[in-house]
C-alpha cells in the first residue's frame, strides 16, 4: 500500500465477523472506528470497549453526515455492514435495498473524497447462484437468485468504477462464515447444524445435495487483516473468492453430528433426518486465485469451527440458542427498522 495504514473504519464492526475482526485490528496496532446500529446488542465489542485506539459510533449507514464523520482520518474502510442473509432482506426489501445498495454509492464516493486509500468490500459468494461448474472462479458469470445477492453483486461495479491511484478498491466474495465469535449467529449453515446437534440432539437436513462453500471466522479475519498490509499493485481493482471447504449440506450435517457426538457424548445420541427442500442454491467456489496471486491459504478447518462452537456451548456462553440476538431475521422483525 502506498503509505502506512493507521486508521481503519469498519462498518458493521459489531456484527458477526466484525466482532472478531475489530479486536484483531486493535491487536495489530490500528486505530479502529466502528460504525454500526448495534441491533444485536452492545455486548459484541465488550471485550475491547474502552481501548485507547477504538472509537464506536452508533448510527445508520444511510446518514451521510454521520458517514462523513466516521470517515475522518480513515486510511482504509472494511465495509461489512448490510442487511445480511436472504430472509432478513426479504422481510423488508425496500429497507434492504436502501442499506445494501442505495447507501453503498455515497459511502464509496465519500470514502474516496475523504482520502481513504483502500476500500475493502465484503460481497458474497452467493452472487454465483446455481452452478454445475467444478470450481467457480471469480470470472464465472454472476447469477444471483435473490434480491440480497443481486444488490451485493450490483455494488461491485459501483466500487470498482471509482478506482484511482489514490483510491484502491478490493472486492471480497466470502464463503459462508462459521465458528464462534462474540456476536454469534446461529442462522448460518454450520452454526445451525452444530447448535441443533448440541441443544436439540436432532439435525434436519433440508435437501442435502446442495454444495456450500464455508470458511472459519478466524480465517476470514486473517484475510481482511492481510489485505490491509499488501501493496496497491497486488490488490487494486481485484475480486477474490475466499473460502476453505466445499461440502454438501449433508456432509456438513454429518460433520456437525460427528464433532458434537465426539466432544459432548454425555448429551446423548443425535438424530439426523433428511427432509425435502426448495432451496436449490448450489455452487463450489475456487480460492485458487487468492492463493496464486496473494499466497493466502486458510489455516483452519470447518470441523475446527464446529469444535469452537461446542466449546462455547459447553462453557455456557449460549444460554438460549433461540434468543433473537443469534438470529438476524428475528432481531430484524423486532427492531422495526425503517
Amino acid at each position: 500500500m502506498s503509505g502506512k495504514v493507521d486508521g481503519v473504519l469498519v462498518t458493521g464492526g459489531a456484527g458477526y465477523v466484525g466482532s472478531a475482526l475489530v479486536p484483531r485490528l486493535l491487536e495489530e496496532g490500528y486505530r479502529v472506528r466502528v460504525l454500526d446500529l448495534y441491533l444485536y446488542g452492545e455486548q459484541a465489542l465488550a471485550p475491547v470497549r474502552g481501548h485507547k485506539n477504538l472509537e464506536e459510533i452508533k448510527g445508520d449507514l444511510r446518514d451521510e453526515d454521520l458517514v462523513k464523520r466516521a470517515l475522518k482520518d480513515s486510511d482504509a474502510v472494511i465495509h461489512l455492514a448490510c442487511i445480511s442473509n436472504d430472509p432478513s432482506f426479504e422481510l423488508n426489501p425496500s429497507l434492504g435495498k436502501s442499506i445494501n445498495f442505495d447507501a453503498f454509492k455515497p459511502l464509496a464516493r465519500l470514502s474516496r473524497e475523504a482520502g481513504v486509500r483502500r476500500f475493502i468490500y465484503a460481497s458474497t459468494s452467493s452472487v454465483y447462484g446455481v452452478s454445475d461448474a467444478a470450481d467457480v472462479t471469480e470470472d464465472h458469470p454472476l447469477r444471483p437468485m435473490t434480491d440480497y445477492s443481486k444488490y451485493k453483486a450490483l455494488c461491485e461495479p459501483v466500487l470498482l468504477g471509482l478506482a484511482a491511484p489514490s483510491f484502491v478498491p478490493v472486492v471480497v466474495r466470502p464463503a459462508t462464515v462459521c465458528g464462534w465469535a462474540e456476536r454469534l449467529r446461529l442462522d448460518l449453515v454450520v452454526n445451525i447444524l452444530a447448535s441443533r446437534a448440541y441443544f436439540d440432539r436432532r439435525i434436519e437436513v433440508f435437501g442435502g445435495d446442495q454444495m456450500r462453500p464455508n470458511i472459519h471466522v478466524a480465517d476470514m479475519v486473517d484475510f481482511y487483516t492481510f489485505l490491509l498490509s499488501l501493496p496497491d499493485r497486488d490488490v487494486a481493482g481485484e475480486t477474490f473468492n475466499v473460502g476453505d471447504e466445499n461440502k454438501t449440506v449433508r456432509e456438513l450435517a454429518e460433520l456437525a453430528h460427528g464433532v458434537v457426538g465426539r466432544l459432548a457424548p454425555e448429551r446423548g445420541p443425535i438424530e439426523l433426518a433428511v427432509v425435502p427442500s426448495n432451496d436449490q442454491r448450489s455452487y463450489k467456489i475456487s480460492s485458487a486465485r487468492v492463493l496464486r496471486k496473494l499466497g493466502f491459504k486458510t489455516r483452519r478447518t470447518i470441523a475446527q469451527a464446529a469444535e469452537s462452537l461446542v466449546s462455547a456451548f459447553q462453557a455456557g456462553k449460549v444460554k438460549d440458542p433461540q434468543d433473537a440476538r443469534y438470529h438476524n431475521i428475528r432481531t430484524m422483525q423486532a427492531a422495526h427498522l425503517r
